[in-house]
């Protein structure tokens, strides 16, 4: 045994003890940024959220709630809980909800309205393929989970589940497609997600995981308020999700050159524009939703002339189209035209990224190189179309929800109930020592010490965790002095 020694007057040891129905064996797996992306840092910590502008202002978050869908009436541990992998495939477990404080959400600007329903515990089990393949056929994204963002929350597509049938906008896919940001961005709270029922998900920009993950993002306190840095971007950005096809998507900002780590950072800019006649594309106020952009029908396997009943509702009152309902440009996906069938070549004074919304390049995770997806943002740090991934998969999407895990695999991540206790290194003053630990939220903590590692001696004890944090002082007046941090007791929580 190897005791930490501090300044040759007081030593630490410390143990875990979980408890012996909850003590667990982790395998660390070689390196593999499938494996080791997630954010597990804050596991241990419970849920929370806003329920109104006014608990939000006073700072007041809460940790069970109901409304519609969204019914947690026990608290639950945030984001990813489990992380295994097998030769073929990784799986997380999570909460499907994250360790920042969500909310509030409302269906208007003035605040006024409550969205129906809050998040709640989704209890997901999804895979991941570890080694992907790009077919030449792509797959339409579908409704629903296409994928995880790194703190255990859905990845959505970019739209919001309802299309132009012919007469009016109904629930399902079509060829004219709500854009969920355009639609929807109104009822999404600070960190740009809302819920679908009880499943909390981003559409676009995570901006609030982007913070934690120190993506050039910046955070008021005050006003629960985060924004674009005004500073120039000093590096790559981190993987913020994992898509069903197995391809990571990464925040906004890439290597300036797609296959060299030297070439400096930038922005990627995204290969869509508006159709409003700007490169040469068709300008729906002219023309009216009279055809499909090329890459749409390239997606649909369909030709791009649609028939009459096929035509999508007017740009402006009184517009070619017979439709009566009128919608502006970007209303719907399909508005938006991309560069590469416009004759425009891709480059870094033009634009970066395919159809898919990704290139092939190298990043500091996969140094020789991978086929990666990337957020996109404006120059004003808006959300640009197509935000996360375009209208379908450049790979191929095996991966999927799963009621169980049906092969041995090797567990590389526990956390939640069962997150690992770490120590920081302790600090030592006037024989004072003061210990601080990742607790797990609902814990209590006794903290015991000894001199010789045989007779203990109670320190403190109902040492309560703040958050997923616990801290204890004492003093130690002898020459040399062992501690031993043991969680004694665990709160009620949601176990699903």
């Amino acid at each position: 045994m190897n005791p930490l020694c501090m300044n040759n007057k007081i030593r630490l040891i410390l143990v875990l003890i979980l408890g012996a129905a909850n003590l667990v064996v982790v395998s660390r797996a070689v390196a593999d940024p499938r494996i080791d992306s997630w954010f597990t840092e804050k596991s241990g910590k419970y849920a929370r959220l806003y329920e109104t502008v006014a608990s939000e202002t006073a700072g007041n978050s809460v940790t069970t709630w109901s409304r519609g869908q969204g019914v947690q009436a026990s608290p639950v541990y945030a984001g990813v809980r489990e992380v295994s992998y097998s030769a073929n495939w990784i799986y997380i477990r999570s909460s499907g909800l994250p360790s920042y404080t969500m909310g509030p959400w409302y269906l208007n600007t003035n605040k006024t309205t409550p969205f129906p329903s809050y998040p709640a515990n989704t209890k997901v089990i999804y895979r991941f393929p570890r080694n992907p393949t790009a077919p030449v056929s792509k797959t339409l994204t579908g409704l629903g989970a296409i994928g995880y963002f790194v703190n255990g929350v859905a990845l959505f597509d970019n739209r919001d589940a309802f299309y132009w049938s012919g007469t009016g906008e109904v629930q399902g896919s079509g060829l004219w497609n709500r854009d969920a940001y355009v639609n929807e961005s109104v009822t999404f709270d600070a960190a740009l997600a809302h819920q679908a029922g009880a499943n909390h998900h981003y559409h676009a920009n995570p901006i609030a995981l982007r913070y934690q993950l120190g993506d050039h993002v910046d955070f008021n306190s005050t006003s629960n308020r985060y924004a674009e840095s005004a500073s120039a971007p000093a590096q790559h950005s981190p993987i913020l999700a994992w898509v069903r096809d197995g391809y990571p998507i990464y925040g906004p900002y890439g290597y300036a050159d797609p296959t060299n780590a030297a070439s400096g950072i930038k922005r990627m800019v995204s290969g869509f524009i508006p159709r409003d006649g700007s490169y040469g594309s068709s300008n729906l106020t002219v023309t009216g939703r009279t055809t499909l952009p090329a890459w749409a029908a390239r997606a649909n396997n369909r030709s791009a002339t649609l028939a009459t009943n096929e035509y999508g509702p007017n740009v402006v009152p009184g517009g070619p189209n017979s439709a009566t309902n009128y919608y502006a440009i970007g209303h719907y996906i399909e508005d938006n035209d991309y560069l590469g069938d416009l004759g425009v070549a891709k480059g870094t004074n033009t634009y970066d990224l395919d159809e898919y919304n990704g290139r092939f390049c190298v990043t500091p995770e996969f140094p020789e190189g991978t086929y990666a997806y990337f957020v996109t943002i404006t120059t004003n740090a808006a959300p640009a179309y197509p935000y996360n991934l375009g209208r379908s998969y450049y790979g191929n999407p095996t991966g999927t929800n799963l009621t169980s895990i049906a092969e041995v695999v090797t567990t590389n991540f526990v956390g939640g109930a069962n997150a690992e206790l770490r120590v920081a290194p302790p600090v030592v003053s006037n024989n004072v020592v003061t210990l601080a630990w990742s607790a797990t939220e609902g814990g209590t903590y006794q903290v015991t010490s000894s001199g010789d590692l045989n007779a203990w001696t109670t320190n403190a004890t109902g040492v309560t965790a703040t958050f997923n944090r616990g801290t204890n002082t004492t003093s130690a007046s002898i020459t040399n002095r062992f501690f031993r941090v043991t969680r004694t007791s665990l709160a009620t929580y949601d176990t699903n």
